[in-house]
């Protein structure tokens, strides 16, 4: 079946293809730099263990070794997914000059000079991350910390993320979303759960007295339920995160990752909760497998619900700012970042495509059974040729092509890596 084809099978349902493409071309997903490297980044030694339940498996051989390495890896996975996209830097990919280090709490613009130049090149935004895991300074706590050092230097760290991220909106010209996440929490149960939530909430309100532009940075509070070595206890859970973003939207949103909730709960089912209350939340959108595993991105159903929420919901006009988080060694690094993003873009086309005014009209006037038969049958309709000609027009590879093009580089540059 041609395109063509595809486009008046589609119109019949009152489905515009055109419009779709056009659309999720012009949708921006935030493609995250840690896959590249296992999360290891280039501000402390890459051989010390990851620290604050993250969790890297595998050991493929061609991790990048340095920013010059990520940066060519991140060239060759940007030339294989279609449309618009943010790069998601955490502050562990400072660059510093040579002799020139500084620790975490000092860190400055400047150090991410580099990164704003690879993104006006090649015409890309920005968001950001203060990277509250895998340092000296966790005790293991940072933000909840009982020891006032602790959460200072945390405080400082927090601070210095927001003017970096102001920079990095200003000099990209498109707004940063700078999500703040600890792995603060407990491995057995604690004595005092009030206490590191109280302290939480005072070292996220000092961060966020720091002075920004809303308009530019938006400072997100993501929730966990649980992760290695905080097993009974965390302290940012849904319901302080969620809490603490109502009570101060005014320099604060929402970020739901759909990896941090217990396995029967689906965010897709939580976005429109949150948009009836918030004018605008983020998502970060992973794998779950029986915990926050943060496997690749797949073309699956809990990927396509969540992007079709975003678009019933109207989440593409600015309301919902969507990033990529996941890590996995097991396989070509590379692979993985093109995989997971291609799906996460298939999925937010394949949202677009469906016939939402008729569904929602069925919905409203009680007609369940046509409802659900129409939902059901809509699957079936030749979405992979509307998928490759979107690919086409963007200039990449369609599904079954862009592997060859991973192996090649593999055999060119990674092989070369020891």
């Amino acid at each position: 079946m041609s395109y063509n084809e595809a486009k008046e099978k589609y119109s019949r349902l009152g489905v515009d293809t055109e419009k779709a493409i056009e659309k999720a071309k012009s949708a921006a997903i935030s493609l995250h730099c840690w896959q590249g490297d296992d999360v290891r980044g280039f501000d402390t030694d890459p051989n010390k263990p990851l620290t604050g339940g993250i969790q890297t498996t595998g050991n493929y051989p061609g991790r990048a070794r340095n920013y010059k390495e990520l940066m060519a890896d991140m060239d060759m996975a940007l030339s294989l997914i279609p449309g618009k996209k943010k790069i998601n830097l955490h502050a562990s990919y400072a660059i510093f000059p040579e002799n020139e280090w500084v620790d975490r709490d000092k860190i400055e613009p400047k150090h991410f000079k580099p990164w704003v130049d690879f993104m006006k090149k090649r015409g890309l935004g920005a968001d950001f991350n203060p990277t509250f895991f895998s340092h000296p300074m966790c005790d293991p706590l940072t933000l909840s910390s009982p020891s006032k050092e602790t959460r200072d230097f945390w405080i400082r760290h927090g601070k210095a993320c927001l003017r970096i991220s102001e920079y990095l909106a200003k000099e990209t010209g498109e707004k940063c979303t700078m999500n703040i996440w600890t792995g603060d929490g407990f491995k057995d149960i604690p004595a005092d759960r009030l206490g590191p939530r109280k302290r939480y909430k005072e070292s996220i309100d000092e961060i966020l007295s720091e002075p920004f532009d809303f308009n530019l940075v938006k400072p997100c509070v993501e929730s966990k339920v649980f992760g290695i070595g905080v097993e009974s206890y965390t302290v940012g859970s849904a319901e302080f995160s969620l809490l603490y973003a109502s009570l101060n939207k005014d320099k604060c949103i929402p970020l739901m990752d759909n990896g941090h909730y217990h396995p029967t709960e689906v965010v897709s089912d939580k976005i429109s909760s949150l948009l009836a209350y918030f004018p605008e939340i983020a998502l970060h959108v992973t794998r779950p497998v029986r915990w926050d595993s943060d496997h690749v991105v797949l073309f699956d159903d809990e990927t396509r619900e969540i992007m079709k929420e975003v678009v019933r919901c109207g989440g593409l006009e600015g309301r919902v700012n969507i990033a990529l988080d996941y890590f996995d060694a097991s396989i070509n690094r590379i692979a993985a970042w093109v995989l997971g993003a291609r799906n996460a873009e298939k999925a937010l086309l394949y949202a677009l495509l469906e016939p939402s005014k008729s569904l929602k009209e069925k919905q409203d006037s009680s007609d369940f059974t046509s409802l659900l038969v129409e939902m059901d049958e809509e699957k079936t309709l030749p979405f992979g040729e509307v998928w490759n000609e979107y690919c086409s027009r963007c200039g990449v590879p369609e599904d079954g092509d862009w592997l060859k093009e991973v192996k090649k580089y593999e055999s060119k540059v990674l092989k070369e890596r020891v």
